[in-house]
């Protein structure tokens, strides 16, 4: 029988190859001078290769492995499935201008400091001297992209501008060679040149641009079904999610009347309690400090609570970088598995200047300073950072699991997290208020995600459900809106995910270490039962 190991490492491997820029974040730093190919045309390489995997894969008997490597091979094939249906159906160089953006092969090398600054400088000028020809690549490919991409991309376009100037020379400035700094400085002024023209392509194309971004009943079908890797169907789905929303309502309400007392309707306590809870929040100067004060607080709750064995492994919190504002408020940027020494990044997203003063009042109304300590227990404490931390001390028989990690499982713990948090008791009845509307806004996610890809939910329709039933400010509203329109699949993960842990751990209550149930890497909760019996 052919050696799993081997060949699910060839195809790992070959996977970062044609994804250098993810190599990059994952440690792997063999292709660090390297970029994507973008071109159309490369795309039947891309696809050529990766069958070449499938078809090595489909002559592994599955019956034979064990467990471990069972799941390894079921998240490698699903991973194989779609990024062939990526590169064959989605196609997103022929439309979307954000995956012509450079900044996130330049930061990761630009943040991490494990390698010596000669190094990473040397990698850094071989993507900013790929800058010009992927601009050019670019105009010729892009046709009738969507108007919320060219929008985001130009909002973007400023900070990949600061990356390239201002980041970078620092760097340079480190590095004592003048022949590699004198080639850097080459390969700046014309990567500038290239995206100066590239930002003028994009204002040109914003009057015209019409293209739609939805991916449509079939694809989304198809594509929820490879990213989820669930054995739960697109209906359901939405089936489940709608009956969790109005649960989910009744217990925001009973919340509400336990904090603000009777009187009204139930949207009525609930907006008043809401309203209450907001009067306690950040602005753009104090929102990194009230950030670090809940992340001590929470890493000490978790810390006593003895539930985990908390590693100490370094994060940075800091501000979202520019070139990827226009997304979500919050990021968690973890450390490459691959890599020893790296700091995962936390990022808190500020509200932009040009927002007038009602639109930042109402982000921060929404990010309120109960609502900030959620959000720091989903990326960090015991979320995100917590759990990506621990799956990188698993060591299974092939590279899969340090390469891919699985969304719902990522997503849906984080969301856990939250919970675990509220049931700890932190922040008393404001946090389960806002922990309540973290679950509903989750739920809503999901229906939004299969609403706008697979239906025509247009934004008025988005923007009632959102706040009417969520109960969101209307600039968090906006916000997932964009998000929604600009990715596909990934607002599915939270819901899906926390439901099928949750399922899980309901199996194994009463749980007194969730040590074991975070060991595995980041599997799909569907497979994680097997691991665990």
């Amino acid at each position: 029988m052919p050696d799993f190991p081997a060949l699910a490492d060839a195809a790992v491997d070959d996977l970062l190859e044609l994804n250098p820029e993810e190599a990059t974040a994952l440690g792997d730093h063999r292709f660090d001078d390297q970029v994507s190919d973008r071109s159309l045309t490369g795309s039947d390489e891309v696809v050529r290769r990766l069958r070449a995997h499938q078809l090595a894969l489909a002559g592994i008997d599955q019956a034979s492995l064990d467990p471990e490597s069972r799941v390894d091979f079921a998240m490698l094939a699903t991973q194989l499935e779609l990024a062939i249906f990526q590169e064959e159906e989605v196609r997103a160089p022929s439309w979307n201008p954000l995956v012509y953006n450079p900044g996130d092969g330049l930061f990761t090398l630009l943040a991490q400091e494990t390698q010596p600054a000669e190094v990473r400088l040397g990698a850094l000028c071989g993507r900013l001297e790929a800058i010009p020809k992927l601009v050019e690549l670019a105009i010729s490919q892009l046709e009738n992209p969507p108007k919320v991409h060219v929008e985001t991309a130009l909002q973007q376009h400023p900070g990949v501008v600061q990356l390239v100037r201002e980041e970078v020379d620092r760097l340079s400035s480190k590095v004592p060679d003048p022949t590699l700094r004198g080639r850097v400085a080459t390969a700046q002024d014309r990567a500038l040149a290239a995206w100066k023209k590239f930002g003028l392509y994009l204002e040109d194309s914003l009057p015209s641009a019409e293209g739609d971004f939805r991916l449509g009943e079939r694809r989304f079908a198809t594509k929820l079904r490879l990213a989820l890797h669930s054995p739960l169907a697109p209906d359901e789905v939405l089936r489940r999610a709608q009956a969790r929303l109005e649960l989910l309502t009744q217990e925001l309400a009973e919340a509400a009347g336990a904090l603000v007392g009777g009187g009204g309707s139930p949207q009525e306590l609930i907006r008043r309690a809401l309203d209450q809870v907001a009067e306690q929040r950040p602005n753009n100067h104090t929102v990194l400090g009230e950030a670090r004060v809940a992340l001590d607080d929470l890493t000490k709750l978790v810390a006593s609570s003895g539930l985990f064995t908390v590693p100490e492994d370094p994060y940075d919190l800091i501000v979202v970088p520019e070139f990827m504002r226009g997304m979500a408020s919050a990021f968690c940027m973890p450390a490459g598995p691959f890599e020893e020494g790296a700091h995962s990044q936390v990022m808190i997203a500020p509200t932009p200047d040009e927002w007038p003063s009602e639109r930042i009042q109402s982000f921060y109304r929404e990010i309120n300073s109960a609502m900030l300590v959620m959000l720091m227990a989903h990326e960090a404490m015991p979320g995100h950072v917590m759990q990506l931390a621990i799956s990188r001390t698993f060591h299974g028989p092939t590279k899969v699991r340090a390469a891919l990690s699985n969304g719902p499982f990522v997503e849906g713990w984080a969301c856990h997290a939250e919970r675990i948090v509220g049931e700890l008791g932190l922040g008393g009845l404001p946090m389960s208020l806002q922990r309540i509307k973290v679950q509903i806004r989750t739920a809503i996610n999901a229906i939004l995600d299969a609403a706008v890809h697979a239906g025509d939910m247009g934004e008025a329709e988005a923007l009632a459900l959102m706040i009417d039933q969520g109960f969101q400010e209307p600039a968090e509203a906006q916000g997932k809106w964009r998000r929604s329109c600009l990715s596909s699949a990934q607002l599915s993960t939270y819901f899906v995910g926390y439901t099928e842990l949750q399922d899980l751990f309901d199996q194994l209550a009463p749980i007194t270490s969730y040590d074991e149930v975070l060991g595995h890497g980041s599997p799909p909760p569907s497979l994680l039962a097997d691991l665990l019996s």
